[in-house]
C-alpha cells in the first residue's frame, strides 16, 4: 500500500519558461506573477485532481537560446507534466522541437500565428495571434473608410511576423500599404521613419507593430512632429507600462486587446465580465500593480492545463493533451475558447475589442 499512497502524493509539476528579466519582462514579469499566485490558490484549496501543484520555473532573459536549454531541464531533470509558458516566439519556437519530441503538453503565452499554424500536436498557445490583430484593425479602419495605410513595424520576431502577417491580410479588407518602414527594437529615436511616412502622399492612418519601449518612443515622435493622421497599434502595447511610458501622447491611439483591460467598462451579461474582473482584482490586491493582458494569457493558460487534467482524471500527457484539444466554451480573460484538432489557439475576432485611450485610460472604441 505504502508505495501507491507515496504516489498519490506526487505533486503535479508544471514547467515554466518566462522571459522575466531583458526586454520582454514587461510581459514575462507579470506572467510569473500570475502563475505563482494561482498556483498557491489552487493549493490552498486543496490542489488539482487531490495533488498539490508545483510550478518550476526559469528565467531566460529574454534569450530564445536559453528558453532551448531551459525546456530541455524541464523535460530531462525536472520531469514536468505539462509546460505553461514561453513569454515570446522565439523562445516558444526554440522550445516546440523539444516538446514535440518528448511528448510533453506545451501552453505557448506569445503570439505569432507560426506557433499554432500549421498545427503541431503538442502545442497550443492562450493569446490572440498578429494575423488576427491585423485583422480587427484593419476591420476598424474600414469601418472609417482608411484603405491607405503606413506600417511602421519593429525587427523583432513580433514585429517581423506582425509585418508579414499586416502585409498578407492588408488586400482583404480593401488597405493598400503606401509605405512600409521598420525601427529596431533598441532604437531611442524613430523620426526618420514617420518624417518619410509624414511625407507620403495620401497616407490616411499609421498602424505601428511592435512591443516595449519602442512603441511608446514612436508614439512620442509622431506627436512631436505634429502628425495627426489616427494612430493605430498593435495588441503588444496592452499594457498600463505603454500609457505610462508614452504619456499625453498616447491619447487617440486605438488598439484591438482582450476584455481584461476594460473588464469594469464590460457588460454585466458578458461571460467574460466574472473571469476578467475577479483576476484584475486578485492581480492588483495581491501584487499592488496593475494588470496586464500579459498576466491573463499566463492565466488562461494554467487554467486551461487545469481544466483538461481535471477532465483527463490523470497527468498522463497524452490524454491531458487530448483533453486540451477538446477545450470547449472555456471563458478565459482573452475571449472564449473552443479548440480542436485543427486550432490550437480556439478564438476567434470577436474575442478582440477595439480600444481607445482617453484621457490616460482604456476606454472602448467607437
Amino acid at each position: 500500500m505504502g508505495a501507491i499512497v507515496a504516489y498519490a502524493a506526487d505533486p503535479i509539476k508544471i514547467g515554466s519558461v518566462l522571459s522575466v528579466t531583458g526586454p520582454a519582462a514587461f510581459l514575462g514579469d507579470p506572467e510569473l506573477k500570475t502563475l505563482q499566485m494561482y498556483v498557491d490558490e489552487l493549493n490552498k484549496k486543496g490542489g488539482v485532481i487531490g495533488r498539490q501543484l508545483q510550478l518550476v520555473h526559469y528565467d531566460d532573459g529574454s534569450d530564445a537560446n536559453k528558453a532551448n536549454g531551459f525546456a530541455k531541464r524541464l523535460i530531462d531533470d525536472d520531469k514536468v507534466d505539462i509546460l505553461v509558458g514561453g513569454t515570446t516566439t522565439g523562445s516558444t519556437m526554440s522550445m516546440v522541437p523539444l516538446v514535440e519530441k518528448a511528448n510533453i503538453p506545451f501552453i505557448s503565452l506569445a503570439g505569432a500565428v507560426v506557433i499554432v499554424e500549421p498545427v503541431k500536436k503538442w502545442v497550443f498557445k492562450t493569446p490572440h495571434t498578429d494575423r488576427m490583430a491585423s485583422e480587427k484593425v484593419f476591420e476598424d479602419m474600414k469601418k472609417h473608410s482608411i484603405s491607405k495605410v503606413a506600417l511602421l513595424s519593429e525587427t523583432s520576431g513580433f514585429g517581423n511576423s506582425g509585418k508579414k502577417e499586416t502585409e498578407g491580410v492588408a488586400a482583404k479588407y480593401g488597405i493598400t500599404l503606401v509605405a512600409n518602414e521598420t525601427y529596431g527594437p533598441k532604437d531611442t529615436d524613430a523620426s526618420p521613419q514617420l518624417t518619410k511616412i509624414k511625407n507620403t502622399a495620401g497616407v490616411q492612418a499609421v498602424f505601428v507593430y511592435g512591443l516595449g519601449q519602442g512603441p511608446a518612443i514612436v508614439t512620442k515622435n509622431y506627436k512631436q512632429l505634429g502628425i495627426t493622421l489616427p494612430l493605430y497599434h498593435a495588441h503588444g502595447v496592452a499594457s498600463e507600462e505603454f500609457i505610462k511610458l508614452a504619456g499625453p501622447a498616447a491619447e487617440g491611439v486605438r488598439l484591438p486587446a482582450a476584455a481584461l483591460l476594460i473588464a469594469d467598462k464590460l457588460a454585466a451579461n458578458d461571460p467574460q465580465k466574472a473571469v476578467t474582473t475577479a483576476y484584475a482584482k486578485a492581480f492588483k490586491e495581491k501584487w499592488k500593480t496593475d494588470v496586464s493582458t500579459f498576466g491573463g494569457h499566463a492565466y488562461d493558460g494554467l487554467m486551461l492545463a487545469v481544466d483538461a487534467i481535471k477532465r483527463a482524471n490523470t497527468t498522463d500527457k497524452a490524454k491531458v493533451r487530448d483533453a486540451i484539444e477538446a477545450t470547449k466554451g472555456f471563458i478565459g480573460t482573452g475571449g472564449k475558447v473552443n479548440m480542436s484538432a485543427t486550432d490550437h489557439l480556439g478564438l476567434d475576432l470577436s474575442a478582440f475589442n477595439m480600444l481607445e485611450i482617453k484621457n490616460g485610460d482604456w476606454t472602448i472604441a467607437k
